[in-house]
């Protein structure tokens, strides 16, 4: 199995047809094979940054069933929950992310991804632990 790629947020500029290439492709990827991490991770990533963040919590969901040992796949689902403005999901995964290894707390704080998340007092704590002294 390929190692899994770092998130990247929504507002990541990429042309309007070549992300419609990524996505056909790579759901061409996963009808062959359901279970291929690579291409989930990057249709995830695809329909994320289009928009499409249910489709892209659909595909986060399906990941962390795959990858239960995965700090970046918990982390892109926080991602995906805070999108859609889940806060106690996107808290659960985020914890989760953490338990599993998850330490980049300079990015958490300024992921636009989670923006939603700021006023949660829950998050800022996260946050305060994270950061590197």
């Amino acid at each position: 199995m390929l190692p899994l790629r770092e998130h990247r947020p929504h507002g990541t500029k990429v042309s309007t047809e070549d992300i419609q290439f990524e996505i056909e492709f790579f759901r061409g990827v996963v009808r062959r094979d359901p279970q291929c991490i690579e291409a989930l991770q990057l249709l995830g990533d695809a329909y994320t940054k289009t928009g499409q963040w249910r489709a892209g919590l659909k595909i986060d969901e399906r990941l962390a069933k795959l990858c239960p040992d995965s700090p970046i796949v918990f982390y892109n689902l926080a991602c995906s929950y805070s999108l859609l403005k889940h806060a106690d999901e996107a808290l659960a995964a985020l914890d989760r992310a953490i338990r599993l290894g998850y330490d980049d707390g300079e990015w958490l704080s300024q992921d636009p991804d989670l923006t939603n998340l700021r006023g949660v007092p829950q998050f800022q704590e996260i946050c305060q632990k994270l950061q590197k002294p």
